[in-house]
């Protein structure tokens, strides 16, 4: 106990080996499992292709030359464009459940047990789910024949609309988290104020809980838009091969097409675009919830 105590204190007069000695294991575990596999795909981007597949040595920009092809570029766009408006989606459903619970008193714990529960599934299972809903033969087609409203089922699947009612499925609630925690902490006192002034409730939610919210909104956009780019899995399954995105096209070059070069080379690019986008998160963090809305 002693010689415990002795330790103790030593490191007590020693804050700054303290704090290294708590950042080592974090460090160490994202430089090899985070920095270096970055640093090998970085370096097979600039590879040549293997003749079985592969890389092998040599330096070449011709991987990146090629993604500026317009087939590769209408990929990244299609992307870029399904991301946003996923993102603008959940924004737009997410927002009203994330101000219900709020204000929902002690029906506050069970909403959010709610809106968690899908998380507990796996992504697989849930994007799985969605195509029997949207299926010929599904749910959502069997309630519409049986009621006499269409004569014939609906193609749902397959279609640019059933990518994004996944995207939007399967990231709603991390839009809703951010919202609510900035909603919970607004001051009702606010609000009443506003009120007392004659301010109207459009007037208060715009000029009050709008604004004091935006951190959770700015927040929830970039955790739905940021894995929204990178998705492969719902696009493959919702949108057959019609609606390939980058990360689609980078699974398939690591995989059945074993080029990957061009695989680092499209992952990097896309690396490039979520950087942009971070930086305009970090910019929109710098500055005041009026000058965010306004």
């Amino acid at each position: 106990m002693t010689a415990a105590r002795r330790l103790l204190a030593g490191l007590n007069r020693q804050p700054r080996l303290v704090a290294a000695a708590l950042l080592a294991p974090g460090t160490l575990w994202l430089l090899v499992f985070f920095f270096v596999p970055i640093a090998v795909v970085l370096a097979y981007s600039f590879m040549t292709r293997g003749v079985y597949g592969g890389v092998t040595r040599g330096f070449t920009l011709e991987h990146y030359r090629r993604f500026m092809d317009p087939l590769y570029l209408t990929v990244l766009r299609r992307t870029v464009v399904l991301a946003t408006s996923c993102t603008v989606a959940c924004l737009v459903a997410g927002y009203p459940v994330a101000y219900v619970i709020a204000r929902a008193g002690r029906w506050k714990n069970l909403l959010l047990f709610l809106v968690v529960v899908p998380l507990w599934t796996s992504f697989l299972v849930r994007t799985y789910a969605m195509i029997f809903l949207l299926r010929d033969t599904g749910f959502i087609n069997s309630v519409l024949v049986a009621l006499g409203l269409i004569r014939e089922p609906l193609v749902l699947l397959y279609t640019p609309g059933a990518v994004l009612a996944g995207l939007v499925y399967g990231y709603l609630p991390l839009m809703v988290l951010p919202i609510y925690v900035s909603l919970e902490k607004l001051d009702p006192t606010l609000l009443e104020a506003a009120e007392v002034l004659g301010a109207r409730p459009a007037a208060r939610f715009w000029r009050i809980t709008l604004p004091l919210s935006a951190p959770g909104v700015v927040a929830g956009a970039m955790l739905v838009f940021i894995p929204a780019l990178g998705a492969f899995l719902t696009p493959d399954l919702l949108g057959g091969a019609k609606q390939m995105m980058i990360g689609t096209l980078v699974q398939n070059q690591f995989g059945a097409a074993r080029n990957w070069p061009f695989g680092s080379a499209s992952s990097f690019i896309l690396m490039a675009v979520v950087l942009v986008a971070v930086l305009g998160y970090l910019r929109l963090r710098e500055r005041s919830p009026m000058e965010v809305v306004g």
